[in-house]
């Protein structure tokens, strides 16, 4: 009998990290740019520990962006297979056009810089981006990921 290594997931070594798929009136997505970077994320992070997976992309969501939403207005999408060593758990939001053109978006979530050390903010621009766009802004595995799910 040959070795079978076990391909699922342990979920119980496993971090969780929360995000938000806001959209617009026009089933855009909202998405930051990853200071740094090329590329274009949605807001999210790592839970707390006592928190839940919706009270942390609610505080992921308002520290990326700035934006802020009655919980009773995320729908829980659930949790999805990221990385080996991450999971994603996501909500969306339908903001319709509460948000306008985006210019009062602030990032206040701040990191040290790779290779400086220096204090940096974790997304330095935003804006909204259709199903037809997600490939070209986002890292490939949040593309793929985001152009499975209906939004």
């Amino acid at each position: 009998m040959g070795m079978r290594q076990d391909t699922r997931q342990d979920t119980r070594h496993c971090a969780v990290s929360c995000g938000t798929l806001v959209l617009d009136g026009q089933g855009r997505l909202l998405l930051g740019h990853v200071t740094n970077t090329a590329a274009w994320d949605i807001p999210k992070g790592m839970q707390d520990p006592g928190e839940t997976t919706l009270e942390a992309a609610i505080r992921e969501l308002y520290e990326e962006s700035g934006a802020a939403f009655a919980p009773e207005r995320f729908i829980d999408l659930g949790e999805f297979a990221y990385r080996r060593d991450k999971r994603l758990h996501l909500y969306r939001v339908e903001a319709g056009e509460e948000l306008g053109d985006l210019a009062q978006l602030v990032c206040t979530s701040w990191f040290p810089h790779h290779k400086t050390g220096k204090p940096t903010l974790e997304m330095d621009a935003f804006r909204w981006a259709g199903r037809d766009e997600v490939s070209q802004l986002c890292w490939p595995r949040m593309a793929n990921l985001l152009l499975t799910l209906a939004w």
